[in-house]
């Protein structure tokens, strides 16, 4: 009886957006009618917002239902189903189509029905286990009534238990299919049409683009920073220990030595500062190992005990193996620096076409992305390549973080 129970729920609240559905169909109309006398103008732009809101609602409450009887896959945490209709009408501001007007004209019509229909095969499984316990308290002149009238043991025991299977049959059966293709038909009546999706996908895109040209500014200004402040200095101080011990060399040789000494650590030190800024640009041990040896690399390094499971991978495009070591770097240094976690489990997997990197602690949780933490930084790189990040942290953990990046990046 769960599917049952899902349908009917789904056609019992449809009964209230039917009405709501009429009542903003009749508005409009009325809108509509006493604009070309200018005084329904300002009535359209309400009615035609109710009725989007309307669409969206009955979009979301069909996906529901679809996912309920995992006819259709789960959306992703946080993500409504309406997500991409609410966000295709955002993105275009337009009145529904003439397809969602069309079947909200049809919702309010059929609405009602079908939700007094529901009702009423319930009633009669109800009233197939009551009617036999009760029929015999109604007065004799006034015999209680279940379709037909009830005079005898016979009649309760024959006719309401008869109705109440036939009521629990079409409950079973018939309700949970016509839910199932209502539904199917409400959110393809209802789904955004080629135009707001293209419009959609080209908003996505405008963002992504920006947020990857803003990334690709702050790190090319973190690169120009740490080699001036950091290489450029040392090899200013080179060059003047070396200018100071040439000076020196016949006048003090073991201070001349010294500066030599001195020059000849602040190279060693400019070197590996050097290979740290190199790496921040692309890691060579991606290039030598590959992304399994560098994600073994970085989990060998994270001070906080972790499980690692990568399944074997084919050489990737360079964009997509260095944005996922990024995201997994940047994942164990959050773990390593504000979770206080005993252990955690890295995954990094190839599947159905996507580059999945999964990471878990059990640290106290509470992870945000405007936290500064590097997770708003992790986002913006997988946008970039047209990825999806989800984050799970509850407060006490715990914290679970997800990226899925497309190999055909």
């Amino acid at each position: 009886m769960r599917r049952a129970w899902f349908a009917t729920t789904y056609l019992v609240t449809g009964g209230a957006t039917a009405i709501a559905a009429a009542v903003s169909i009749g508005a409009l109309a009325g809108a509509l009618g006493l604009s070309l006398v200018l005084v329904g103008v300002a009535l359209v732009l309400p009615a035609v917002r109710l009725l989007r809101s309307l669409a969206l609602l009955e979009q979301q409450r069909a996906a529901r239902l679809l996912i309920a009887l995992a006819i259709i896959e789960p959306w992703p945490a946080g993500e409504s189903p309406a997500g991409p209709l609410r966000a295709a009408a955002a993105a275009s501001g337009a009145a529904p189509t003439p397809r969602s007007a069309a079947w909200l004209t049809v919702h309010a019509i059929a609405g009602v029905p079908l939700m007094a229909g529901v009702l009423l095969l319930w009633v009669f499984a109800l009233g197939g286990v009551i009617v036999p316990l009760t029929w015999w308290v109604a007065p004799d002149e006034a015999p209680l009534t279940f379709v037909v009238p009830i005079t005898s043991w016979g009649d309760a025991l024959l006719v309401p238990p008869l109705l109440a299977l036939a009521a629990l049959t079409l409950l079973r059966s018939a309700v949970p299919a016509f839910g199932v293709a209502y539904a199917r038909a409400a959110r393809t009546a209802l789904a955004p049409s080629s135009r707001s999706r293209l419009e959609r996908r080209v908003t996505e895109l405008t963002a992504t683009r920006s947020g990857a040209l803003d990334a690709h500014a702050a790190e090319l200004r973190r690169i120009e920073r740490d080699l001036h402040d950091g290489t450029q200095a040392r090899l200013v101080a080179i060059a003047i220990h070396l200018g100071v011990a040439q000076g020196q060399r016949a006048a003090d040789p073991a201070l001349a030595d010294q500066l030599v000494d001195r020059a000849r650590a602040n190279v060693e030190a400019a070197l590996t500062e050097l290979r740290a800024v190199v790496r921040g640009i692309y890691p060579p041990i991606l290039a030598d190992r590959g992304l399994p040896g560098a994600v073994h690399a970085l989990a060998a390094d994270c001070p906080v005990p972790l499980t690692v499971r990568v399944t074997p991978l084919q050489r990737l495009p360079a964009a997509l193996e260095s944005a996922a070591y990024f995201v997994v770097a940047e994942a164990l240094t959050n773990i390593a620096r504000h979770s206080r976690a005993t252990g955690g489990d890295l995954r990094v997997e190839h599947r159905a076409g996507q580059l999945v990197v999964k990471v878990t602690d059990d640290g106290v949780g509470g992870a945000r992305t405007s936290a500064g933490t590097g997770l708003t930084g992790i986002r913006r790189r997988v946008a970039a390549l047209d990825g999806r990040v989800e984050l799970s942290s509850p407060i006490g953990g715990p914290t679970v973080l997800r990226v899925e990046l497309p190999c055909a990046s």
